[in-house]
């Protein structure tokens, strides 16, 4: 397992070193959006409308903050389940999506799209919102406001810590947790 430093948007050489296990720091823009938000690209995608920001290169991270508290660009960032996202994932690993940062396993047609298209998926973990959100820097309502904590916000970001989990090979890094022990 390695580490990385990585600065958005990713490329595909970027993508290519990265394997199921390392450890990445990220820094630069980072979009977020949950369930209604994706529903909400799909719409604009299917009227032909372009996206409220650049697809290519791009990260997403499933999140819903809390409002910030006085001073702080954020409130609490944790991850939210993936899963929930599987449907539309492939669609925008295809029109140029880097990689998603989210929790909890993905599908075949997910992990399919990440060969196919190379791209990855981070797992951040689970929570510790309150302490992932101290390495967002600014965020900012871009799109959908009206969604409330599911609106698409740009966030800048700085040496957030995460894990590849699914990289563009097929390698998972999942462990199956034993409740025997």
């Amino acid at each position: 397992m390695s580490e990385y430093k990585l600065q958005t948007p990713l490329t595909e050489e970027d993508i290519l070193k990265l394997r199921s296990g390392d450890k990445v720091l990220l820094s630069g823009l980072v979009y977020t959006a949950r369930d209604a938000a994706h529903k909400r690209l799909f719409q604009a995608l299917e009227k032909g409308e372009k996206l409220p920001f650049p697809i290519e290169g791009a990260v997403i991270y499933y999140v819903g903050p809390s409002p910030a508290p006085p001073g702080r660009p954020i409130g609490s960032a944790g991850p939210t389940t993936s899963y929930r996202m599987d449907t539309y994932a492939p669609k925008l690993y295809e029109l140029g999506l880097k990689a998603t940062i989210g929790k909890g396993k993905r599908n075949e047609a997910v992990k399919d799209a990440l060969k196919a298209y190379k791209g990855v998926y981070f797992g951040a973990t689970g929570g510790a919102g309150a302490l992932l959100s101290q390495c967002i820097k600014q965020a900012k309502v871009i799109a959908y406001e009206d969604l409330g904590p599911e609106a698409i916000r740009v966030l800048q970001v700085q040496d957030f810590p995460l894990l590849v989990i699914n990289d563009a090979f097929g390698g998972e890094l999942y462990v199956e947790p034993n409740y025997n022990k």
